[in-house]
């Protein structure tokens, strides 16, 4: 059985899609839409970071590319969505703080992903 090559998997090469979004909630058919974006992101792997924020790692730029074009798909006619990609490393540099307590990002997944 050949070894597996971790070479490949780098804090440059892993990414990491931010999906910010700023959506209108005054009709019930706006607040049904952003529901349905919400619960888009989450099946497709993202996990909430702040209520608007959603975060999601990718094992390669190529991997983050299919995630954009599935966000850009599920996006609402109305509202905001701007979706950021920073490289692993990037991430781990993020100060994170809770009141005036400092606390370290969260830790990468430790699977992989395969396609």
């Amino acid at each position: 059985m050949s070894e597996v090559d971790f070479s490949a998997i780098n804090h440059y090469k892993a990414m990491w899609l931010y999906a910010l979004f700023d959506l209108p909630t005054e009709t019930k058919k706006q607040r049904k839409n952003a529901a349905l974006f919400r619960k888009g992101l989450l099946q497709d792997g993202f996990t909430m970071f702040q209520f608007s924020v959603y975060i999601r790692h990718c094992a390669s730029r190529e991997n983050a590319e299919v995630h954009i074009r599935r966000v850009r798909a599920m996006t609402p006619e109305e509202g905001r969505v701007a979706i950021i990609a920073v490289t692993d490393r990037q991430f781990d540099q993020m100060v994170i703080l809770y009141g005036a307590k400092e606390k370290p990002p969260p830790p990468a997944p430790l699977q992989l992903e395969l396609f």
